[in-house]
């Protein structure tokens, strides 16, 4: 697992054209957040803010998970949802 196979699996997941459901979204998101960025560390955005706070508590689930350990998770999630697509 390398960040080459993370960078195609971002690229290959802005080619997604079907329905990627919202929960979907956040989950590759927070992978996505945790293996670019680390753990969380900015403060939670109010509970009005409700798609940032959604957002903030996806990529917080993910505290101490390393950054390797979340590219693979991500790119695992990217290839289901290519695999769901596909049908």
């Amino acid at each position: 697992m390398c960040q080459v196979e993370f960078e195609l699996a971002c690229a290959a997941l802005k080619q997604l054209k079907g329905p990627v459901s919202d929960q979907e979204k956040l989950l590759v998101y927070s992978f996505y957040k945790q293996a670019t960025e680390g753990d969380c560390d900015i403060p939670a955005p109010p509970v009005t803010e409700v798609k940032a706070k959604a957002k903030w508590e996806a990529w917080n689930q993910n505290k101490g998970m390393s950054k390797m350990d979340a590219m693979r998770i991500y790119i695992s999630k990217v290839e289901e949802l290519k695999k769901k697509e596909e049908g």
